[in-house]
């Protein structure tokens, strides 16, 4: 739990990533899977590695992967290596909008919603950490890693 609060803090009021202004999109989940895009529009892969990459989406504190130059890559979780090989752009894509949908023990933070969630900051209440766009570039991104 601790993990996840310094992951909260450090999204607070970071420039581009955190407590988004916009009103969530509506999506369908389809078994594992939400297919449509949240944009309608498919995402852009160098904008979402930035995401990945950047300190503050805190991907990489429980994540590894094919970032070389990157220092103190997390292992609590999957490395994302492959990980357009192991799921679909719609299943990363539920795995990013709230990951609690496939496991209820996660760890990870549900990006993309604002409701049934404890103990959130006030800053916090009524965002979603990641944008729409955000979560697309991010799935992106993503589904190019298949080795």
């Amino acid at each position: 739990m601790r993990r996840l609060a310094f992951a909260a803090a450090m999204l607070a009021g970071v420039s581009g990533i955190g407590a988004a202004q916009e009103a969530l999109r509506p999506y369908q989940v389809v078994g594992d899977a939400i297919p449509q895009s949240l944009t309608g529009q498919r995402g852009e892969p160098d904008r979402g590695r930035a995401v990945v990459v950047s300190r503050q989406s805190t991907c990489l504190l429980c994540h590894s992967g094919p970032f070389p130059e990157e220092r103190f890559q997390g292992d609590l979780s999957p490395d994302l290596k492959g990980t357009g090989a192991r799921w679909s752009e719609g299943e990363l894509r539920l795995r990013l909008v709230d990951a609690t949908r496939l496991n209820a023990a996660t760890i990870m933070p549900a990006y993309y919603k604002v409701d049934g969630l404890n103990r959130v900051a006030s800053a916090w209440r009524g965002k979603p950490i990641l944008t729409a766009e955000q979560i697309e570039d991010v799935v992106a991104y993503l589904a190019t890693l298949r080795d």
